[in-house]
């Protein structure tokens, strides 16, 4: 078996033909329908390979989480209290390497405390409803803070950002400071509500790095957002002054070093061109780090290898990834099959 492979996850909501999770080896080779066990289609909106067990893979569909303990060639339905539930986000525990969370729509959280065998329901939490959308509000990533592991936060997507001080036992809101932001002119935005802070209540993703004790970085519509203090006060860090593309789906730290963040960067949801961009002080500064291939849609999610730090990878919307393998010196195209043109998820292992 090859040493790493890269994964990406394909679902059907915005028209896209074939929808799954795609495997392909690093290097050369093809990439592979892995269907095995998942439900027939399967939307596929997350993909997490277990960081201390490349073998253990887990994806999150339109009918709960499933996994494979053998790198996706099989996958299992595990004991889930829910059938249905929209999973969008898994997290795997970085100091307890059985307990995963998931995140799902309607906005739900589940714990799993035997590597995704068995889920319960920790809480169905309760937020203001700010902003009325046409669809399910979801919980687009969970992250937790490695210098005070009881600590959660989650990033909703249309709802912002909610923390838990119990390990996801219940969960408080965290949004003031962002609807405040919104009294901003260049931070409004409202495109299907009745309100105009509807931009700066659109999160994709969220991190917490260990080089910043407290911060929690945000990733949104309106582009990406710092809070110092848990999540009670939020500041623009302003990544326009770096790039023109300040649409953000996804931002994650290094493994390998916390002072490094990555982000995805675009127009808006549906453009036709999008960027990776890379922090080397904790998000003061930035520079776009794809270099040499031509970008034909939003990018919508990013990969960092836990073991490489050379290898990087994203994808866009309509199946079009893009890798390095040496730290971004040089980038190469992975196009997946025709027909995957609502890809969400994309990762490495």
């Amino acid at each position: 078996m090859p040493a790493s492979y890269i994964y990406a996850g394909a679902a059907t909501w915005r028209g896209g033909s074939l929808a799954g999770v795609f495997r392909h080896p690093v290097g050369d080779g093809e990439w592979e329908h892995l269907k095995n066990g998942l439900p027939d289609p399967a939307s596929v909106h997350t993909i997490v390979v277990h960081p201390q067990d490349p073998d253990l893979v887990y994806v999150g569909t339109q009918d709960g989480p499933h996994y494979s303990t053998d790198r996706g060639a099989h996958w299992h339905r595990p004991d889930f209290p829910d059938r249905g539930a929209q999973i969008w986000s898994i997290l795997v525990h970085p100091k307890e390497p059985r307990t995963v969370f998931a995140g799902a729509a309607p906005v739900a959280i589940y714990r799993s405390d035997d590597s995704g065998e068995h889920w319960r329901l920790l809480s169905r939490p309760a937020l203001p409803e700010r902003v009325k959308m046409p669809f399910a509000c979801r919980v687009m990533r969970i992250a937790l803070d490695p210098n005070r592991p009881s600590d959660l936060y989650a990033a909703i997507e249309v709802g912002g950002v909610m923390r838990s001080r119990d390990g996801g036992e219940s969960w408080s809101d965290c949004s003031a400071g962002l609807v405040h932001l919104a009294d901003e002119p260049r931070l409004k935005s409202k495109l299907v509500s009745d309100t105009e802070a509807e931009g700066m209540l659109d999160e994709h993703a969220l991190c917490v790095s260990a080089a910043d004790p407290e911060a929690v970085y945000l990733a949104s519509r309106m582009g990406l957002f710092r809070s110092g203090d848990g999540g009670d006060t939020w500041q623009d860090l302003a990544v326009g002054r770096f790039s023109p593309l300040t649409y953000a789906r996804d931002i994650r730290p290094a493994p390998q070093d916390p002072r490094k963040l990555y982000a995805c960067l675009s127009v808006h949801a549906t453009g036709d061109t999008g960027s990776l961009a890379m922090s080397r002080d904790l998000g003061q500064s930035w520079q776009r780090i794809d270099h040499g291939v031509k970008l034909g849609a939003t990018m919508m999610n990013l990969a960092l290898h836990q073991r490489d730090p050379l290898q990087i990878y994203g994808v866009a919307r309509n199946g079009q990834v893009i890798g390095t393998q040496d730290g971004g010196e040089s980038w190469r195209e992975y196009k997946l099959p025709p027909g995957c043109g609502d890809v969400y998820t994309i990762a490495c292992g």
